[in-house]
């Protein structure tokens, strides 16, 4: 391995190729997010079906008289609980996506400089406050 500061040899930085490397970032940002739209597709099936039910529930006990105004209105708080961890929920995995996406999009980046030049370059970390 080079160390800071050596020659670079230009044969090893004339065969990155920009379409290859795009590809390369692209291939691993889709992957990412393939795997996650899933995992996000069968969570909020599954919550948006409970909270229909539950809303339908709701409705028909308060029109038919079985729910007292003061029971509708506990259930009602429930409901709106659970839509707030629900999208409290729906944001935690994008953060998390958000940080997947930047290490496959830093991962391809710094493999690819490090290969040309025949080097370990430090990867950088995540943001802790990325100001998403």
């Amino acid at each position: 391995m080079s160390q800071p500061g050596a020659p670079v040899n230009p044969t090893a930085v004339a065969a990155v190729s920009l379409q290859q490397l795009v590809s390369d970032i692209n291939a691993a940002v889709t992957g990412v997010l393939q795997k996650d739209v899933t995992t996000y597709t069968g969570y909020n099936q599954r919550q948006v079906q409970a909270m229909a039910q539950q809303t339908l529930w709701i409705t028909t006990a308060s029109a038919s008289g079985q729910l007292t105004p003061e029971l509708r209105d506990f259930f009602l708080k429930q409901l709106e609980d659970s839509a707030l961890v629900f999208a409290k929920t729906l944001a935690g995995l994008a953060m998390i996506t958000i940080e997947k996406v930047w290490n496959a999009v830093v991962g391809v980046i710094w493999n690819t400089v490090n290969t040309a030049i025949a080097s370990v370059l430090p990867t950088p970390q995540f943001p802790a406050n990325p100001g998403v």
